[in-house]
């Protein structure tokens, strides 16, 4: 009897300390994706690794660390190598700002990835773009054309989202309460100002969403087997309005974001 009480609590203090020492990986490409989140944060400790700044601290009463990628597929990439390499996270999730491609979807509404791919790896023919997969180079098999965003990490977004206020939309019309809509994200290294390639996004990919880092973050994730999540908040339509749509609503889908990254980042 003894015995076994002996191993129960040697079983629950190792789980316990497990909990205690692990930490959730925040990431977002430029300042005012992070802004929210860094002046939420408390017990800061910045620590440089190849010039980019890691900062462990509490937020939400939850151990974490957070970085800023820098914009483009190769910058998210590298600090995400860094951060699970030197810190190794349980999960990561990015916040940030997207293009719309769904044509429900307005600036300021959010969309949780389910899935996330590439749209701008493979070949391009005369008559459109065959995608390919991306393959890792230390096993040579080839990763899945699209990566699943953690199914549980997915649930809680869309659960705590349903509790949480975000800041309005202020259109022509009047002022609306931003939408949260579960979708496929796309990357690509270009900012997507046309119609016609979002239309074909959405046709070929049923994109609801472009942006320029998320893939690459899955991508890394994926081969290093840490769970991730993908959350967006529109800045624009990736019409060709979207150069002057940016300018007025990327502060507002910046904080949209990590208004419902908190709130994930609180139930861990």
């Amino acid at each position: 009897m003894k015995k076994s009480l002996l191993l129960f609590l040697l079983f629950f203090l190792q789980i316990t300390n497990i909990n205690a020492q692990s930490v959730t990986g925040v990431l977002g490409a430029f300042p005012p994706e992070l802004v929210l989140l860094q002046s939420r944060m408390e017990e800061k400790k910045d620590t440089i690794i190849q010039q980019i700044r890691f900062t462990k601290g509490k937020l939400n009463g939850r151990q974490i660390v957070l970085a800023q990628t820098g914009i483009g597929k190769v910058n998210a990439a590298i600090t995400t190598t860094l951060m699970i390499e030197h810190f190794k996270p349980r999960e990561i999730i990015f916040s940030g700002i997207a293009g719309g491609i769904d044509p429900a979807l307005n600036p300021g509404d959010i969309v949780i990835g389910t899935h996330v791919t590439y749209h701008d790896f493979g070949m391009v023919e005369d008559n459109g773009m065959q995608y390919w997969s991306t393959k890792n180079p230390a096993t040579m098999l080839e990763n899945p054309r699209s990566f699943v965003c953690d199914s549980t990490l997915v649930k809680k977004a869309l659960a705590v989202s349903k509790g949480l206020t975000f800041s309005k939309i202020k259109r022509e019309n009047g002022s609306f309460e931003p939408a949260v809509k579960q979708g496929i994200i796309v990357t690509g290294d270009v900012f997507v100002s046309s119609e016609i390639i979002t239309k074909r996004l959405r046709e070929e990919l049923n994109a609801a969403a472009t942006e320029m880092e998320g893939a690459a973050i899955a991508q890394t994730c994926y081969q290093q087997n840490t769970p991730f999540l993908i959350i967006r908040s529109l800045s624009d339509n990736a019409n060709e309005k979207a150069q002057n749509d940016i300018m007025a609503f990327y502060d507002i889908a910046a904080h949209n974001a990590a208004t419902l990254v908190m709130a994930v980042v609180g139930k861990m």
